[in-house]
């Protein structure tokens, strides 16, 4: 069941601004934007054989080009940090928000290389136009066993909408790293979490992607 989370995670979302992406359409709804990405990178990853042969530089191409534009992830790791983002320095909060962003993609990078048949079904969106932020729900259908919910929150911004959090199954991604960076500060201060981010980067490095998730 981890690996079905991750692997429907990765399916949309998105962990950084990327400059050299093309931008998403003007006035681009935000459901149309998730439905959009999502099927683009599982339409590229069920059709490329480097991605399913676990070809770590092509997956982390996808990742890059069709992932990484369509997420504020500073915001997504300031709300995981909670409170000690305020008490970090402006180097720190640079050095967590990389590392964060480095975990993430080795996760959903080993995911995405193992995508087969799921299918996305989007829900009507329940949004009014002024809304600034808002929860696009959606289900993954798998081969085997009943639908997965598979939410998000979006946020407008200059730049476009901009995901920020998902929910699957009923747990929000920041808030299930929120623990684990409290519990990893408490120890040795923001420095610490950072360290530990970093150990754990490096272990990933190292790995095939289709072992990351195992």
């Amino acid at each position: 069941m981890k690996l079905i989370k991750q692997l429907i995670a990765l399916a949309t979302v998105a962990f950084a601004v990327s400059a050299t992406a093309a931008p998403a359409p003007a006035n681009e709804a935000p459901d149309a934007l998730v439905k959009r990405i999502s099927q683009e990178v599982l339409d590229t990853a069920k059709a490329d054989k480097e991605i399913q042969a676990g070809n770590q530089k092509r997956v982390m191409d996808l990742v890059e080009t069709k992932i990484l534009p369509y997420v504020d992830f500073q915001r997504m790791t300031s709300l995981a940090a909670g409170r000690y983002w305020r008490e970090a320095t402006p180097d720190q909060q640079k050095q967590l928000s990389t590392e964060f962003r480095t975990l993430l993609i080795f996760t959903y990078s080993g995911a995405l290389s193992q995508v087969k048949n799921e299918t996305i079904e989007f829900k009507p969106l329940r949004a009014d136009p002024s809304d600034t932020e808002v929860e696009v729900r959606s289900q993954v259908n798998v081969a085997r066993g009943e639908p997965v919910p598979l939410n998000y929150r979006v946020a407008k911004s200059a730049a476009g909408w901009k995901i920020y959090d998902i929910n699957v199954l009923g747990a929000w991604l920041v808030e299930t790293y929120k623990g684990t960076f409290a519990s990893e500060i408490s120890k040795g201060g923001i420095d610490g979490l950072i360290k530990a981010l970093a150990n754990k980067n490096k272990q990933l490095a190292n790995k095939p992607l289709k072992t990351v998730q195992k």
